[in-house]
């Protein structure tokens, strides 16, 4: 594909903008992106990191008000004292720098991280993954298991023998089911 700005060299940059549900699309050069940066978002040689959008989405998102009359965003009810207790890094400065001093600012600024990431991750704030379709059943019926042994142990411990006489039963069952079907394989 050749570059839309000068027809002469091969597009390596390529830019989709949605406005109201139209779609603009736009291929140019190195050069012409270099030319044009602040046309396309580029600052010189740094180019795009994650922590370039991290800090976009904590500095200018107007979706994350906390109510209409007061029009502030609940990023700027952080204050300077909300920092964290291990390495001493203040929201304000994870907003600047959009990288964490350490491994304990998650912990610390999760109530302000949830819903950028409610947002970046269509509501979902907890990492599930993938399991692959050949083992999908067996671990199924493991997870399946393990919560029933949970119960179990919670009935035995408030007492109620007769409900963990069930649960225990229907573990039973299910182990003996996964058993006969390692056997089938």
């Amino acid at each position: 594909m050749i570059c839309q700005e000068c027809n002469e060299r091969p597009a390596t940059f390529h830019f989709t903008k949605v406005i109201n549900g139209e779609k603009q699309e736009m291929h140019i050069c190195e050069q012409c992106a270099k030319e044009n940066s602040d046309s396309y978002a580029m600052s010189g040689n740094q180019g795009f990191s994650i922590h370039n959008l991290l800090s976009g989405l904590l500095n200018i998102d107007p979706s994350f008000t906390t109510s209409a009359n007061k029009g502030s965003s609940i990023f700027q009810e952080a204050r300077e004292v909300d920092q964290c207790p291990k390495c001493g890094l203040t929201f304000q400065q994870f907003r600047k720098t959009g990288r964490f001093g350490c491994a304990e600012c998650y912990r610390s600024f999760d109530q302000y991280l949830n819903p950028v990431l409610r947002k970046v991750h269509s509501g979902n704030t907890v990492h599930n993954g993938k399991v692959p379709k050949r083992i999908a059943g067996s671990l199924h019926v493991r997870r399946k298991l393990e919560l029933m042994q949970q119960e179990l142990k919670q009935l035995i411990e408030q007492e109620e023998f007769e409900k963990a006489a069930e649960v225990r039963d229907q573990i039973r069952a299910l182990e003996h089911e996964q058993s006969k079907q390692r056997e089938g394989d």
